[in-house]
């Protein structure tokens, strides 16, 4: 038993210095996020765009006139937005790049998405009188826009004001993608690189970065495996040396390792939880690592747009925004009613197609879920329902509302934006037990019923307890020493 003792004091002592730098990392920026996300978040005056309707825009020209006026025969899209007391065609071209043309003559508008861009970041932050410090398009993420804001491409616009603030613009769907002050860059950095370790994916790729943080994961288990054996196995052992302590009087020297004994048990589940939870996390991003898949394309001819964007058989007050979808190789316009409905009006002789966002969610589905398991056909007729808020399965993070939940037979459900043709995010079984045991194992979203700050203020104190019991647990490797 003494032998026995000893081996699991050693490694328990080995596993707990080798997981004490990850854990500090961790637990100080966990500690940072409620003040990122909640307490010091930065507040702009609007968050939503409101268009206004057609009827209001007054447009002149058609889209077939303005493709006309400018030799375009081949385009992807278009929409018509108004700003600057002017309203105009913004056409998505064969190349990608959006090009503005005025409503009212089809004369083209020189650098017309970055001006659109720069009007709606002054709409957001109700700022007209800031200079625009620099406007770049953004393709990619980066440390500063990651990942979780999920839009691209997005312009950025830095203003030059005390606070530094950057808005993050989606052009095609009037739409912010997130805006940073100088102190949510700070915190976004600070999270990035001790809590995701994005260090490690530049030095070797997001592969190596998931790989290496599933070793230290697992040493932190054997680490608390370890130290709630030898306080359980071993409890006479202890209860014995602190009774010889009081005895000879030397119980003050080894308060610290009374207390790291103590609030290790006691905050031992929590541990357990974080662990479990960011381990099946990482699992989850390993297994769902795949090259990247395209997008969903589309290219429309001029010639097929035999009716006229301004004479479909709808009242242009209600209209909100007209593009342009391919459904099966045959053009349909888009339009997005104030009424919060997505109709679907045949280009070639206006008539209107039965349950269309829910028939080209189904097309898009398909399409998307081709492409993911590679087979010709798929099995299985989908269960199509529209989704208007987010929810345990469809969260915030993925920024798109409203979409289309198209759901296989086997619990297998893809989300789509039809207004942009885009994958929201596909959710299968194992991705849906993922986010649940995330979202409440590790973010404790069970509190959300005391409300944020209470279930801010919790996981505060739980990541708060894991940092006390590793540095009473360095101090008493210390005094051992």
């Amino acid at each position: 038993m003494a032998t026995a003792k000893q081996n699991f004091y050693k490694w328990h002592r080995i596993l707990g210095l080798t997981a004490l730098i990850p854990v500090i990392f961790w637990t100080l920026s966990g500690l940072s996020h409620p003040f990122m996300s909640n307490w010091f978040r930065p507040v702009i005056a609007l968050e939503v765009f409101k268009p206004i309707s057609q009827s209001e825009m007054k447009p002149v020209l058609s889209i077939q006139q303005v493709l006309d006026k400018n030799s375009i025969t081949v385009f992807r899209n278009f929409n018509m937005v108004n700003f600057n007391k002017q309203t105009y065609y913004q056409v998505l071209g064969k190349d990608s790049v959006y090009n503005y043309f005025s409503a009212d003559d089809g004369a083209p508008l020189k650098n017309g998405d970055q001006l659109y861009a720069t009007f709606l970041a002054r709409y957001f932050t109700q700022d007209s009188t800031s200079a625009v410090k620099n406007s770049s398009l953004q393709k990619t993420f980066d440390a500063q826009y990651q990942p979780i804001n999920r839009l691209l491409p997005v312009w950025k616009i830095s203003f030059n004001r005390p606070d530094g603030m950057d808005v993050y613009i989606e052009t095609s769907h009037s739409r912010m993608g997130t805006f940073n002050n100088n102190t949510r860059k700070t915190m976004l950095w600070f999270f990035e690189q001790f809590h995701t370790w994005a260090f490690l994916a530049a030095i070797g790729g997001e592969q190596f970065r998931i790989v290496v943080l599933l070793v230290i994961v697992s040493i932190m288990f054997l680490s608390l495996l370890s130290g709630l054996t030898v306080y359980g196995f071993f409890w006479k052992k202890f209860k014995a040396a602190q009774q010889n302590r009081k005895a000879t009087g030397k119980e003050d020297n080894r308060f610290v390792h009374r207390f790291h004994r103590q609030i290790g048990l006691i905050v031992s589940f929590v541990m357990f939880t974080f662990i479990t939870s960011g381990a099946f996390h990482l699992l989850v991003k390993l297994h769902n690592i795949d090259p990247e898949k395209k997008t969903y394309e589309q290219l429309i001819n001029r010639k097929d747009l035999l009716v006229s964007n301004l004479q479909l058989p709808i009242a242009d007050s209600t209209i909100k925004k007209v593009s342009l979808i391919n459904y099966f190789n045959k053009p349909y316009y888009q339009v997005s009613t104030n009424k919060k409905e997505v109709l679907y009006f045949s280009a070639a002789d206006g008539k209107q197609l039965a349950d269309g966002d829910k028939q080209y969610a189904a097309y898009l589905g398909n399409y998307f879920r081709l492409q993911a398991i590679g087979l010709k056909q798929v099995k299985g007729k989908p269960t199509i329902t529209q989704i208007r808020q987010f929810d345990n399965e469809y969260g915030f993070i993925n920024k798109r509302l409203p979409v289309e939940k198209v759901e296989y037979p086997g619990g297998e459900n893809w989300y789509i934006e039809t207004t942009s043709s885009k994958l929201a995010t596909k959710v299968a079984s194992i991705d849906r037990t993922e986010g649940f045991s995330f979202i409440f194992l590790h973010k404790y979203f069970g509190m959300s019923w005391a409300g944020k700050n209470i279930r801010d203020v919790v996981s505060m104190l739980a990541a708060l307890g894991v940092l006390v019991v590793s540095l009473f647990g360095f101090a008493s490797f210390i005094k051992n020493k």
